[in-house]
């Protein structure tokens, strides 16, 4: 959708720790989206094998870390910020 917006000039993705969204997002981004994409994924210093809170931040099997996400979107072409603050987008 923000891919065919005429008014969308780039695209800001926020994700977290668990779960495996963005790294399906990062292969459809990869194949899709021609738009610059940056993203933020939260839980980096999340401690490993710790219940972070609620169901989408379990860490399953190695699976679903924010270094994993990182580098799968940065594998797709998408912009990975440490910090979500508008100065280090620009």
């Amino acid at each position: 959708m923000f891919e065919r917006d005429p008014g969308t000039e780039a695209i800001v993705m926020i994700g977290e720790i668990g779960g495996t969204a963005e790294e399906e997002a990062a292969q459809f981004i990869e194949k899709n989206v021609k738009k610059p994409v940056a993203a933020f994924i939260a839980g980096l210093t999340a401690p490993p094998g710790r219940r972070m809170g609620h169901a989408g931040a379990i860490i399953a099997g190695g699976k679903g870390t924010a270094k994993e996400k990182m580098e799968a979107l940065g594998r797709a072409g998408v912009r990975v910020v440490s910090n979500p603050a508008l100065s280090e987008m620009r």
